[in-house]
């Protein structure tokens, strides 16, 4: 366990870019933040145009005055490298560090992330820029956490990229011949005699619009240009952080993810960084659910570890279609929820609002006003000072889960990617469905990858897993063998690592499910089938596999069609442990049902009796302590009975077990369970 960096307290804070301001402004902000409570700031994110004005010359001047009066003012500091957006002049003088997208353009100097992550000038810039920062301020104490970059993304399909592919298949594959074999290259005549036969895949060359959806004729390619990608940009994040341990290897290096976004495997991120952080943006249709998943995923990159809510808004964000207030409570309830599910820290873009340009409409700590009397300020203050009444009791401190869910980016660029059947599978959704169940009953549960230590759960359920990977089938026969609860769904176990299938559907895992799939119906969109089970009839839609069992118990077949009464739903006994399968996607009755079997089955019981709108989420930090946190999503009181003796862990009120407590409206509580 352990903090994620030096600090007492939940970090409390956010991005401040006084650059964009006059002098006279910021010891008006000084005393902004003190009023607030806020004690950490991430400086530097977007200033590499004033630090670096050409090959050679460097001015720190006005960093220096920002960091001399942030220490001044004792606040924590989060450094960012400022390499998210290069200089003007470096676009102009070396136009090789542009981006090349998806269609062939080659971009212009502007926005962001608009440098081909494979440019040696933009490495090699990038990463003496990160070395200079780091000698310069490497003795204050207050900085204590460097931010590489600002949210990584995008792709490049530019000469340089296409040329550090070739060398990445060769040191991947060793041979043109494992390429096509790989490949699948063979079909329609692609098959390359030389590696500099290799193009990138864009639109240009092998994708085409289908349905609304990019789609590829050769998946396996790129698949591999995401791998490849991914692992560019990771590469350039290694190259800063680096650069920095060299002259302050004790303080820790992040950079901030983007929850489920789809392009990068966070997973290859989360190998080289020393904690995670993220920037949450729900959208305000988001169901608690759906926001609790993305603090799971970001917790799950390293196996459970606190990580760093770095963004969010306070109020409003800027670039939503529509652009919703939070309502009265919900920041507080927000940002403890995000420390509910593994945060040392609550930190928001931005700290004081943008005159100009497409942010400044996004929520601030300090508004265009410049005001200490708004309604958004006011609830600043409020929680700032309940932070420092909570202290350090949170920090460090971990779930206890069970029961995981798979969720593995290579496995979505697979189905994403997919020449059919149906483009309504949807891999993110499903995986929702059935951590909406755990969440909704107050039932821990952790997202994890396809590499986790699956012995740590007794019940494991991997949606859609079409795509089995090196010697995971083996491991997951292994782990229900030993006595594991496994559960898995249609349009799994399908393909290898490059995206080939391998026999029989659901290949790998056809032993360990004892069944075979000899076909999929896809249903189009608002079509259905059903199945009926111990009385409750529930519905099929989307992907039907109709199955055979080879060892199987089925549990229940489709009701409707010319394959009414075929298998849907069936059952493997393997070794200690048992394998489900559910061969379609289902209505929430379903997965309520079926969620909450199994977890019977494996023993695993709820944090809280299920009260409509409560989330119940337990921590344990170092001293083997439980802390419950109660969140109250609905818009109305609500009174809720406690398990246990505890202590409110911010007013040190005492409560017995049985004892009523009523929350208002997106109201929270957070208590130390007393032995």
């Amino acid at each position: 366990m352990g903090k994620i960096w030096n600090h007492n307290k939940i970090a409390y804070g956010g991005d401040y870019n006084p650059e964009q301001w006059p002098e006279e402004v910021w010891e008006e902000d000084m005393r902004c933040f003190k009023l607030a409570g806020i004690d950490i700031v991430t400086l530097n994110v977007f200033s590499w145009a004033s630090l670096q004005k050409d090959d050679e010359v460097y001015d720190f001047e006005r960093l220096d005055k920002i960091i001399k009066l942030c220490t001044e003012n004792d606040l924590k500091i989060c450094l960012a490298t400022s390499t998210g957006a290069h200089p003007a002049w470096m676009a102009r003088k070396y136009p090789e560090i542009l981006r090349t997208d998806f269609d062939g353009r080659k971009h212009k100097f502007g926005g962001r992330h608009n440098s081909c992550p494979n440019s040696p000038v933009y490495r090699r810039y990038s990463s003496l820029l990160a070395y200079k920062l780091s000698e310069r301020y490497k003795d204050n104490k207050n900085i204590i956490a460097w931010h590489v970059s600002n949210e990584y993304g995008g792709d490049c399909y530019c000469e340089n990229c296409e040329k550090a592919f070739r060398v990445w298949l060769k040191d991947r594959y060793k041979t043109i011949d494992e390429v096509n074999k790989a490949w699948n290259m063979s079909f329609w005549g692609h098959t390359l005699y030389d590696f500099d036969d290799v193009v990138a895949p864009s639109n240009i060359s092998e994708h085409f619009p289908l349905f609304g959806r990019d789609r590829t004729q050769f998946q396996s390619i790129s698949i591999d240009y995401r791998r490849f990608m991914t692992e560019s940009i990771v590469d350039c994040y290694k190259l800063e952080r680096d650069e920095i341990r060299k002259n302050t290897p004790d303080i820790p290096v992040t950079t901030n993810l983007m929850g489920f976004y789809p392009v990068l495997d966070y997973r290859k991120f989360a190998k080289e960084m020393e904690f995670i952080s993220w920037d949450n943006y729900p959208s305000p249709h988001e169901t608690p659910a759906e926001i609790a998943i993305c603090h799971e995923l970001m917790k799950g990159l390293k196996s459970g570890q606190s990580f760093c809510l770095m963004e969010q808004t306070p109020s409003v964000t800027n670039w939503q279609p529509f652009n919703k207030l939070k309502r009265p409570n919900e920041m507080r309830l927000l940002s403890y929820q995000a420390v509910a599910h593994g945060s040392d820290s609550v930190m928001f873009f931005q700290m004081r609002r943008s005159i100009g340009a497409c942010e400044k409409y996004h929520g601030a700590v300090i508004d265009h006003a410049g005001r200490t009397d708004t309604r958004v300020f006011r609830e600043i203050t409020a929680l700032g000072d309940e932070l420092k009444k909570l202290g350090d009791i949170t920090l460090g401190a971990r779930s206890k889960a069970r029961a995981a869910i798979i969720y593995d980016w290579e496995n979505r660029w697979g189905i994403e990617y997919s020449a059919g059947p149906s483009i309504l599978i949807d891999y993110r959704r499903e995986v929702t469905n059935y951590y909406e169940v755990f969440h909704k009953n107050n039932i821990a549960c952790d997202l994890i990858g396809p590499d986790e230590d699956f012995s740590k759960y007794d019940l494991i359920i991997a949606p859609i897993l079409y795509m089995v990977k090196g010697d995971m089938g083996e491991r997951l026969e292994k782990y229900v063998a030993e006595g594991g609860v496994f559960a898995t769904t249609y349009f799994s176990g399908y393909v290898e690592e490059h995206d080939l299938v391998t026999g029989a559907y659901p290949g790998k895992l056809k032993d360990l499910l004892g069944i075979w799939v000899e076909e999929s119906d896809a249903l189009p969109e608002g079509e259905k089938n059903s199945f009926t089970r111990d009385g409750k009839t529930y519905e099929a839609s989307i992907l039907l596999d109709l199955i055979h069992t080879e060892g199987a118990e089925v549990l229940s077949s489709y009701n409707e069609d010319f394959y009414a009464g075929t298998p849907m739903f069936t059952v493997n006994s393997f070794g200690k442990g048992k394998a489900y399968y559910i061969g379609c996607s289902s209505d929430k009755e379903f997965y309520k049902d079926f969620v909450l079997e199994l977890c019977e089955k494996a023993d695993i019981s709820k944090e809280l009796s299920n009260y409509e709108g409560l989330e119940a989420v337990s921590r344990y930090n170092d001293s083997g302590s439980e802390i419950l946190f109660l969140l109250n999503h609905n818009k109305s009181e609500l009174t809720v009975k406690l398990h246990a003796d505890m202590t409110d862990a911010i007013n040190k009120t005492e409560y017995k077990k049985g004892q009523e407590v009523t929350f208002g409206p997106r109201d929270v509580m957070i208590f130390s369970i007393n032995e």
